[in-house]
């Protein structure tokens, strides 16, 4: 087995992007996204299970080609596909990590979802009230904004499965716009 470099990504990941192509715009947009890339690429993503590894630049190659057909007509698509994520697969492999009494709860646990999707580094807690948290990104080179902007979307999924009503995040730090770090400011009722 050869051992990944780099950034890697769980084939979860790959996985849901794809369920969500095929929820958005059907067989036809999947099948325009995948031949968007390589053959080599098509064939690595075919061959993913999601408890697979590959590197985080083939997923990020994924989401350039969904945006090269999406962005134009639906701007929001790599926000929503984060959102879906969770609220599909995420809930339904991490389901006891994301259902807890309140979002709070959720981001102070021992247990991280960044984690369970990517590695090396992870999201943090930073600030914490009771309706409001900041989360840092750390150790993880984010590379592309089609990266921090699915995690908005995945976060604001995950606040309302954790309990959390109107949830709002907001990316208010970008180390792609030469913040030293990314940051989402997260708040609940």
């Amino acid at each position: 087995m050869t051992r990944l470099t780099g950034p890697v990504a769980k084939g979860s990941t790959f996985v849901a992007t794809l369920e969500f192509l095929r929820e958005a715009g059907g067989p036809a947009l999947h099948d325009r996204v995948l031949r968007g890339l390589g053959p080599a690429d098509r064939k690595a993503i075919r061959g993913l299970t999601p408890t697979s590894e590959a590197p985080f630049a083939l997923l990020l190659r994924l989401w350039r080609a969904a945006d090269a057909e999406l962005a134009s007509r639906d701007p929001g698509w790599i926000e929503r596909a984060g959102a879906f994520s969770i609220a599909s697969g995420g809930k339904r492999l991490y389901g006891g990590i994301l259902q807890k009494e309140s979002p709070l709860q959720f981001l102070t646990q021992s247990v991280s979802l960044f984690r369970l999707f990517y590695h090396p580094g992870d999201m943090e807690v930073v600030e914490e009230g009771p309706d409001r948290a900041v989360l840092r990104l750390v150790g993880f080179p984010p590379t592309d904004r089609l990266f921090c902007r699915r995690q908005t979307g995945g976060l604001q999924s995950a606040l309302t499965i954790a309990g959390g009503s109107e949830p709002s995040v907001r990316h208010v730090r970008c180390e792609l716009e030469g913040d030293a770090f990314c940051e989402w400011e997260l708040r609940w009722r």
